[in-house]
């Protein structure tokens, strides 16, 4: 495996996706990437696979994977970095309209499957092919199924029109990439989901990289040199519950499990943001 700036024990350039020869790491497994504080254009390393522990250890350190179906995976840290904050939640008039007229229904991790496999189907303007891979869908659905990644999932009539996916490690969620096949179907998701987590204790959603769509939220962008400070404060909270694999507490703060289940009491208005009913 290879740092961004192309040093590394294997100089000979990757293969395509996840490294065959690399370790499996599990959940309760942690790599050390290079310190994303110091790498050139946002590229952390190079190889290694999508293992459980591989990805909770690049959240946990700023780091995500992000790259083409041609290419290796590259481990990003992007600067500056979009970040939405419960203050700066921004739900416009005419998204309080549709929250009014109750034209979706809002569940979690009812079909994350469908969720990420639509993130990866859609055609997005100026976007070629998908960053979300086969090995990637896998990857995540799998952190589905052992409790770590999540979906909110928009309905209209019991057919799946929009939703978005991601990670929550203790007092921060990982936003992956949403879609829509209705308008504000995307929206109505992730208004929704960003409610329910700030209200739940979230200090922030990491939204990765800037798009309009992320900025008419309320999402803003920051330097990554005050984005990896606010990070490790905050997941600093996490670790001493971390004693052993079984740590009950562990689970509890990471919110970690099917979020069906975890909030059965999230009706649709339950899950309107406060907002929805004013004029």
């Amino acid at each position: 495996m290879e740092d961004g700036n192309g040093n590394g024990k294997n100089m000979r350039h990757p293969a395509p996706g996840p490294d065959p020869d690399f370790p499996y790491l599990s959940e309760y497994d942690r790599y050390a990437f290079p310190k994303p504080d110091s790498q050139r254009d946002g590229v952390v390393a190079i190889g290694g696979n999508l293992s459980p522990g591989m990805l909770l250890s690049a959240y946990e350190q700023g780091i995500f994977p992000w790259y083409n179906p041609d290419d290796p995976i590259l481990w990003q840290s992007p600067d500056p970095r979009m970040v939405l904050f419960p203050k700066n939640l921004h739900i416009s008039r005419s998204m309080k309209k549709v929250f009014t007229q109750a034209r979706f229904t809002v569940a979690l991790d009812r079909n994350f499957y469908a969720v990420i496999k639509n993130c990866a189907d859609r055609y997005r303007p100026g976007q070629y092919g998908t960053w979300i891979t086969d090995d990637i869908i896998a990857a995540y659905t799998q952190m589905h199924y052992l409790g770590w990644a999540h979906s909110a999932e928009c309905y209209a009539d019991e057919e799946l029109v929009g939703g978005c996916y991601g990670m929550r490690l203790g007092a921060v969620f990982f936003g992956e990439s949403m879609f829509a096949v209705r308008p504000n179907a995307s929206k109505t998701a992730f208004l929704s989901l960003a409610r329910l987590l700030f209200d739940d204790g979230v200090d922030f959603i990491d939204c990765q990289v800037y798009t309009d769509h992320l900025a008419s939220l309320g999402a803003v962008e920051m330097p990554k040199s005050e984005f990896l400070p606010l990070l490790r404060e905050t997941l600093a909270l996490r670790y001493p519950l971390k004693n052993s694999p079984n740590d009950r507490l562990t689970d509890i703060i990471d919110r970690r499990g099917n979020w069906n289940l975890l909030y059965p009491s999230c009706s649709p208005a339950s899950l309107r943001p406060p907002e929805a009913g004013s004029p």
